[in-house]
């Protein structure tokens, strides 16, 4: 496999998982709110292992040997860097307790709506789009591109859990805060705090 191949793996090691991560957590958030450390422990072994399996397993179909296009090299390159900026500015607004689901295994927490958040609701998403795109990209098979469709669908499901639980726990604030910051693509002008 080739640098842009590894690279490739590495984005896509972590990133795939993130949706069956999300899919323990979110539906099951009451019954793990008092077994948090076994939450995190199940959400890992359920998502990471079994994709590193597949990764590993299906190297051959997912990886083009040999170097991408200069253009969809330099493409996946530039996504993959942005995710890494949204993902650095993600943390710096939200910590990394919450960015692994601490508050809602907690209940608790309050609403962001400062820094990235107050111009996108899901960074953290759009980042990983455009990561698995930038991988994509570098991969350069149609078994890559056809394993993110599917991870996008399941991924759009996790987000559509997250909300109904943000729901739940911020009601009409929560409300709002959908009405003036958009899901995925940033506001230019800068939104007030939540």
């Amino acid at each position: 496999m080739s640098v842009w191949g590894w690279l490739a793996a590495l984005v896509l090691f972590l990133q795939w998982p993130i949706p069956i991560y999300w899919f323990v957590v979110h539906p099951f958030g009451k019954f793990w709110r008092t077994r948090r450390a076994a939450a995190f422990a199940v959400g890992f072994l359920l998502s990471w292992p079994p994709v590193t399996a597949c990764l590993i397993g299906f190297r051959r179909e997912l990886f083009r040997p040999g170097t991408p296009r200069i253009t969809a090299g330099a493409a996946g390159l530039l996504l993959i860097a942005f995710e890494v900026w949204i993902f650095w500015s993600a943390h710096r607004d939200l910590g990394t307790a919450r960015l692994v689901g601490a508050t809602e295994l907690s209940g608790g927490g309050e609403l962001a709506g400062h820094g990235i958040y107050a111009r996108i609701r899901h960074p953290r998403y759009t980042g990983s789009f455009l990561a698995i795109l930038g991988a994509c990209l570098l991969a350069g098979t149609r078994t890559a591109w056809t394993v993110a469709a599917v991870w996008t669908v399941l991924m759009l499901e996790a987000i559509f859990l997250e909300e109904k639980e943000l729901r739940e726990r911020f009601g009409a604030r929560y409300e709002n805060y959908c009405r003036t910051v958009p899901r995925f693509l940033p506001v230019l002008r800068h939104s007030r705090n939540f």
